[in-house]
């Protein structure tokens, strides 16, 4: 049974606590900066299809740093829009070098 939450602020600390892993958050890391840049490619070029693109790289990442670094279940699984909200959070606050590359 999902956990509830009273807040953003609240998943937050939990969505934290299941990226403790260093290389889980790089991946994350690294998988976000493709979505961005597949987003900025396909609005410059219009080739609208590599839209399919963008869940592989942010997921794709994403879920090989749980499977084998953090060893857990992925947080989507059971908070599909307050783990992609999560995702965006941690990905600025790695770059505000908030959180450890």
């Amino acid at each position: 049974m999902a956990q509830e939450f009273a807040d953003f602020r609240t998943f937050y600390g939990f969505y934290l606590s299941e990226h403790r892993n260093r290389s889980n958050r790089r991946l994350h890391f690294i998988g976000s900066w493709l979505v961005l840049l597949t987003l900025i490619g396909v609005l410059v070029s219009q080739w609208w299809w590599g839209f399919i693109l963008m869940p592989v790289f942010g997921y794709g990442f994403a879920w090989v740093g749980h499977f084998f670094f953090e060893k857990n279940r992925p947080a989507t699984f059971k908070y599909p829009l307050r783990s992609l909200a999560g995702d965006w959070v941690m990905f600025r606050d790695i770059l505000l070098r908030r959180i450890p590359f």
